[in-house]
């Protein structure tokens, strides 16, 4: 492809914060809702564009632990997006050798939810070229008591010793087990925080903040983010 930006360092792993939909309906004069389905929408176009580029892991926030206090009407017609979704790409997922894992704490999502992104995690539970993290009821502060809780839970049970925690036991017992750090961490629509999203895995992610909203974010603002990670220099604390 012509124009295409060449990546000067390497890119495993990007996660988004999906932001922006309400604002995006609400600008053309639609139910907050009918943003959230052109976001859904927009996370397979999005996820091929990384594949394109090489990138092996995406990930990103559905649905967080905080959105509970949004309307239920939106809530529901999110979840019925998320099923949707699921269902309508499962085929393209398998086709392409990709992984869909779950992050987040699914006990409270409603049963139909729940059993379809764990039909989605069964059936491509195989698959190795990619991996796609749908973070679902996911809250950093919430994933780092709750891997807290079991490695405390090991220690008092004998099978694990406190001197035998380290980082890497640690991100073991977190949702993104056995996923790769964060490298770049893109959030749409302007807003320039993390709202409790994988605080653990960005600690040297690089962050590239955009006006878009997500259900416009397609090639050329991924490309501009793109950019922005080329100009970055990744020092890991030390110097270069």
């Amino acid at each position: 492809m012509e124009n295409k930006v060449q990546l000067l360092q390497p890119l495993t792993h990007i996660a988004f914060i999906m932001d922006g939909n309400g604002r995006w309906a609400k600008k053309r004069g639609l139910p907050r809702y009918l943003g959230h389905k052109e976001g859904c929408e927009r996370i397979i176009e999005v996820f091929d564009l990384c594949k394109e580029y090489g990138v092996k892991v995406c990930s990103f926030y559905a649905f967080s632990t905080e959105n509970w206090n949004r309307p239920k009407d939106e809530i529901r017609h999110l979840f019925n997006y998320l099923e949707a979704f699921f269902k309508r790409e499962i085929d393209h997922l398998m086709r392409d050798g990709v992984r869909v894992v779950i992050s987040g704490d699914m006990s409270r999502l409603p049963v139909k939810t729940q059993n379809t992104c764990k039909k989605a995690i069964e059936q491509t539970k195989n698959n190795t070229n990619y991996v796609m993290n749908i973070c679902l009821n996911y809250g950093s502060r919430d994933e780092i008591v709750h891997a807290s809780k079991e490695i405390a839970t090991e220690v008092k049970e004998g099978s694990l010793k406190i001197d035998d925690i380290t980082e890497e036991l640690f991100s073991n017992h977190l949702y993104t087990k056995g996923l790769p750090d964060v490298d770049l961490m893109i959030r749409t629509s302007g807003e320039e925080r993390l709202s409790n999203y994988l605080l653990w895995q960005n600690a040297y992610s690089e962050f590239v903040f955009t006006p878009v909203h997500w259900p416009d974010f397609k090639r050329d603002a991924f490309e501009d983010a793109l950019k922005e990670y080329n100009n970055r220099q990744r020092r890991f604390g030390g110097l270069k």
